[in-house]
């Protein structure tokens, strides 16, 4: 799988867990160096506290466009160390 944004592959993995519809990549394939930290939280009844993280490419930011949980619940746990997408972020195979 791939996460694509603005022509630029922020992340790619065959090992994501899709949760939701939505394919949480390990933390490990993402491309840290387009991601800047957003203060946004929020929160979700099962799987706990999220944080966000912006994605920057050529100059461009998409705001809020990248979640994980730094401390999921435990009916979460295996999206721990992993990363998802959204805010027109392609994600595909």
């Amino acid at each position: 799988m791939k996460a694509i944004w603005e022509n630029e592959v922020i992340a790619e993995s065959n090992d994501t867990v899709i949760v939701e519809n939505n394919h949480y990549f390990p933390a490990s394939s993402v491309k840290k160096d387009l991601l800047t930290v957003s203060s946004t939280h929020s929160i979700c009844p099962w799987k706990g506290e999220a944080s966000y993280y912006n994605i920057v490419v050529d100059g461009k930011t998409n705001k809020d466009a990248v979640w994980y949980y730094p401390d999921p619940k435990p009916a979460a746990a295996n999206i721990e160390d992993r990363i998802a997408f959204w805010k027109g972020v392609k994600v595909t195979e």
